[in-house]
């Protein structure tokens, strides 16, 4: 009887020898994968599959690219469309086929992360398009799954605190097991490569893109708690990235819309900036995320470090010894953009010793840009190929060779589950911190402090599926026993806005005002000061940066805390300590400074008051 070989089998029997070939997990007993690690017996079979490969497919494993989404072979109308304007493909599996990427990045606004299980079975779908190639080779699916304030995957995945609420809580412990929990949880969604964590020194207040991104100002305790991490995330089989070298913590210019300069001197860039990068390498960090910032002590040609051989090449490669993957930051960000044309970034990139090119606005013109500078010898195939075997290595580190698919049943067992919640919510406690407190106002009691109304911020969730603030904190009291009432006012709550709170406080016997990125100007410190008038005592809770008690000290308000976020578990945390079921266990990692006089210190690090 004849029996028809399906292109299903064909394609998985395919797939199954350049994984053979790639890694040695054959199916011949007695032999087990290899490491991955450079030196091993791996790097010949992967040198032997790079060997295989076209230069179009060569071209393409060094390029990273969003697509929008929730199906790599069936998304709906509007993400069809989106993906012809922007790629002129249809669909993730279409654009895998036509630029052989080697990796795709998930973003919330290109709808590819609505719930676990559909997030699985595109990550599944991915692969299974990488392994369809000419030459089969598997996927990294990278996200920016930071926590905090910048989180794509969102509930009823696990959400935990973000680095500076982990500053604050000040224990590597928690930070490894918070990246334990988060990196299990990625794994089983067939997300294998984290963005995180931040490595930045967040020393300038006015930071408009680190901030509370940042596990604080000291280098050497956000070195610790970044090595924390490193282990935390590599341990759960995901591969951790830290960012942004060599330091974007003292800008104040976002890298998305301009071209930041940082002027540390190379001593200063040493003593502030580099030891979390130091011990991120020494913790075996997977790959290492590049900034868009001029550094002219580390560069005086003044090029973005991205686009920099003596950063990249000198210091990360030769100075730091890493030998790992270096990934650039979005090369569709205004920073990387604003000295060359987009034709030229990828080449500069590659020629400054990156390996990966993330999510470049144009795919088309980066692409053909690479693979003409090959062509041409701009670029030596050999120098693609110690990029594509660096970045071959990371996969079969990861057992991507092996199996790169996920189940739904993984998801069900590992995602959200109630033992990880639980983690989240203590570590979360021990995170919050009380800046200031006059009298004896808190922790508030039921007996005497029962209705509370509850106004400020309500800024968008950061994953999309928490919130709004003002009714996560208003539930949260109940919960308790309180009496809780939710009144929006914004972040710039006009006068009317203002009138209503007032006039809402009237009876309460508490208000607590979420507040957010507060200004000498903001119109939040004329809210504050209007309820405060009212007779009615005043909680101030910070829900982004901290640095905003500074501007609230002459408002009359009776106590102030810090949450360092708005999503739900930080939030509901932040609650829990307000009523005293936990104390206020948090500590500053990072210096306030007085409102009227910078120059002064209004709060140190490692200020936290207790009950």
């Amino acid at each position: 009887m004849h029996h028809r070989t399906s292109r299903r089998t064909l394609l998985t029997a395919t797939a199954a020898t350049a994984a053979a070939a790639a890694t040695g997990a054959v199916a011949v007993p007695g032999v087990a994968q290899a490491s991955g690690r450079s030196g091993t017996s791996t790097d010949s079979r992967l040198k032997r599959l790079i060997a295989r490969m076209s230069l179009e497919e060569k071209v393409g494993q060094l390029f990273v690219m969003r697509v929008y989404g929730h199906s790599a072979t069936s998304p709906d109308q509007a993400d069809i469309d989106a993906n012809l304007d922007e790629i002129g493909v249809r669909t993730a599996a279409e654009l895998i086929s036509a630029y052989h990427v080697g990796g795709i990045i998930y973003f919330t606004w290109a709808h590819n992360t609505r719930d676990p299980h559909q997030i699985a079975d595109l990550s599944n779908g991915i692969q299974r398009a990488g392994l369809a190639q000419p030459t089969p080779v598997p996927l990294l699916v990278s996200t920016d799954q930071e926590h905090g304030i910048v989180c794509r995957v969102g509930e009823p995945a696990t959400l935990l605190p973000g680095a500076m609420a982990l500053g604050a809580g000040g224990s590597r412990s928690d930070a490894r097991t918070a990246a334990r929990i988060a990196g299990a949880e990625l794994a089983a969604l067939g997300i294998n490569q984290n963005y995180a964590p931040d490595a930045d020194v967040n020393v300038n207040p006015a930071n408009p893109v680190i901030g509370v991104r940042s596990f604080g100002s000291d280098p050497q305790s956000v070195a610790g708690l970044v090595a924390a991490q490193v282990k935390g995330y590599q341990g759960a089989g995901v591969a951790s990235t830290a960012k942004h070298f060599p330091g974007h913590g003292d800008t104040s210019t976002d890298s998305h819309t301009g071209l930041p300069s940082i002027l540390h001197t190379r001593e200063e860039w040493a003593e502030l900036d580099a030891p979390p990068f130091r011990a991120a390498v020494a913790a075996g960090i997977d790959s290492i995320m590049t900034a868009h910032i001029v550094v002219p002590a580390l560069d005086p040609s003044e090029d973005p470090a991205t686009l920099s051989r003596p950063i990249l090449t000198g210091i990360l490669r030769e100075e730091l010894g890493y030998d790992g993957v270096v990934v650039t930051d979005s090369l569709g960000m205004e920073g990387v953009r604003t000295k060359y044309g987009d034709e030229r970034v990828p080449v500069l990139a590659l020629q400054a010793g990156v390996d990966q090119l993330l999510n470049p606005p144009d795919l088309r013109v980066a692409w053909n840009a690479v693979l003409t500078a090959v062509k041409s010898g701009e670029i030596s195939e050999a120098r693609i190929e110690e990029s594509i075997l660096r970045i071959l290595r990371l996969k079969a580190r990861l057992g991507l060779f092996r199996d790169p698919y996920v189940t739904r049943r993984g998801v069900d067992r590992t995602v959200g589950v109630r033992e990880h919640l639980a983690t989240a919510d203590r570590i979360t406690e021990r995170t919050t911190t009380l800046l200031s407190h006059t009298g004896r106002l808190l922790p508030l009691s039921r007996r005497t402090h029962r209705n509370v109304l509850v106004v400020g911020a309500d800024p968008a969730s950061p994953s999309g599926t928490t919130g709004p603030p003002t009714t996560t904190l208003a539930d949260a009291f109940h919960e308790l026993g309180f009496t809780a009432t939710a009144l929006p006012t914004g972040t710039e709550p006009s006068p009317s806005a203002i009138d209503q709170a007032v006039a809402a406080a009237a009876g309460k016997d508490a208000v607590v005002v979420a507040t957010y990125n507060v200004t000498a100007t903001s119109s939040q410190r004329t809210l504050v000061r209007a309820l405060a008038a009212t007779g009615v005592p005043v909680i101030t809770l910070a829900i982004r940066n901290p640095y905003d008690v500074a501007h609230l000290t002459d408002t009359g308000h009776a106590a102030s805390l810090a949450a360092y976020s708005w999503t739900d578990v930080e939030l509901r945390a932040a609650v829990r300590v307000i009523a005293g079921r936990a104390g206020p266990a948090g500590r500053l990692p990072v210096p306030v400074q007085r409102a009227d006089a910078p120059a002064e210190t209004l709060y140190p690090v490692g200020h936290g008051l207790s009950y």
